[in-house]
């Protein structure tokens, strides 16, 4: 990609400076789209390791005084935090400035939107990154982390069409794949191949974790659990705010799972080893055709 004459984004301001905001940083530096990142945070240790390892340049603590005259502010804090963060940020914002975000939830971000940023909200593009690592805070932010991956774009009918044409451009310059979904769809969808998971290994390790054994117990542990529980190194606080969001698509499908389980006791309770090796092929054939899809 030709590196412009000149930055496209005087001022971005990153709320929220962790894998994900701060990954989004470094990535628009390395393209030379930005010329100033300031960071906004409640950790000052945090904001401190975002300067030294110059994921922003500047930090403030006040969103509001650090939005002023920006052109463009990605919130990247936990979804349960967004309601606040808007309202704050509202009434500094410049009609210039362009927000989004990174929310693993839609439907509710973008209502809290539309109630807290009143005027401003066609400057509002709602936004999902589909990347992540089971790391959090700034020192675990790299420039490479939306490579390839895919990022959900969820204008809405009020949205201007020059603030979309920002935040389009911001993410193709990090990397990614553009793809729009209405949230609706989004929040079940992601439900079922993200927060589903997640409340999976979380409960796992919980029960393992709770056992009287369990530092004996997991110090005999492999690849198998390792790899079954990588996902509950994650940030408790963003995942707590994610499930409680999207609870109406999380609680039928964790319903749907129990099910599964239930059926899986049935059959190891009486014996039938057909009935499992079938549960476990169908599920190996699931995975196949996923990988394969996956590796086109």
């Amino acid at each position: 990609m030709a590196v412009p004459a000149k930055p496209r984004i005087n001022k971005l301001v990153v709320i929220g400076v962790g894998l994900i905001g701060g990954s989004f940083a470094l990535a628009l530096k390395k393209a030379r789209l930005v010329k100033e990142v300031v960071g906004v945070g409640r950790s000052r240790k945090n904001l401190k390791d975002a300067l030294r390892l110059g994921v922003i340049d500047r930090a403030e603590t006040d969103a509001a005084k650090a939005v002023a005259d920006a052109d463009l502010v990605l919130i990247g804090a936990p979804v349960g935090q967004m309601p606040g963060i808007f309202a704050r940020i509202a009434p500094a914002l410049s009609a210039k400035t362009v927000v989004t975000d990174a929310g693993s939830t839609k439907q509710d971000v973008i209502a809290a939107a539309r109630r807290h940023l009143g005027k401003h909200f066609p400057m509002f593009v709602p936004a999902h990154p589909i990347a992540g690592t089971e790391y959090s805070g700034a020192a675990a932010a790299f420039a490479e982390l939306y490579r390839d991956r895919n990022l959900i774009l969820l204008p809405q009918k009020e949205t201007k069409a020059a603030a979309l044409r920002l935040v389009r451009m911001a993410w193709q310059a990090c990397g990614a794949n553009i793809v729009r979904l209405d949230a609706a769809e989004h929040d079940e969808i992601f439900g079922a191949v993200s927060h589903l998971p997640h409340v999976i290994a979380f409960a796992l390790v919980h029960q393992l974790g709770g056992r009287r054994d369990a530092k004996r117990l997991l110090g005999f542990s492999g690849g198998g659990l390792r790899d079954t529980v990588r996902i509950a190194g994650s940030s408790p606080e963003m995942w707590r705010d994610i499930c409680i969001a999207n609870r109406g698509a999380l609680l039928p499908l964790l319903d749907a799972y129990v099910d599964e389980l239930k059926a899986a006791r049935r059959a190891l309770a009486k014996g039938e080893g057909d009935v499992l090796e079938g549960m476990f092929r169908s599920a190996q054939q699931a995975r196949a055709r996923w990988l394969v899809k996956k590796s086109k």
